[in-house]
């Protein structure tokens, strides 16, 4: 099986937000830290959509999984301001 690598900007890309690194660093800080109790495809944030994709791809643990498991913990890290 053939396994892709994707960059985190593509997932930003595939949800529909912004993919430049200011983008990125604004969705990061403006939902983090993520509670602990909140599976990242449940976060009040995400549409219908996005949390469809999300949860599709984890649980086919399709090539996105990785950069989904990035973004996850990206999410729970406490940004310092």
């Amino acid at each position: 099986m053939e396994h892709s690598f994707h960059r985190f900007s593509e997932l930003f890309s595939q949800l529909g937000l912004r993919t430049d690194a200011a983008g990125i660093g604004a969705f990061l800080t403006e939902h983090s830290p993520l509670p602990e109790d909140v599976l990242l495809e449940d976060a009040s944030f995400w549409t219908p959509a996005q949390a469809a994709l999300l949860r599709e791809e984890l649980l086919e643990d399709a090539d996105w999984a990785e950069v989904i498991d990035q973004l996850n913990v990206a999410l729970r890290t406490q940004k310092t301001r």
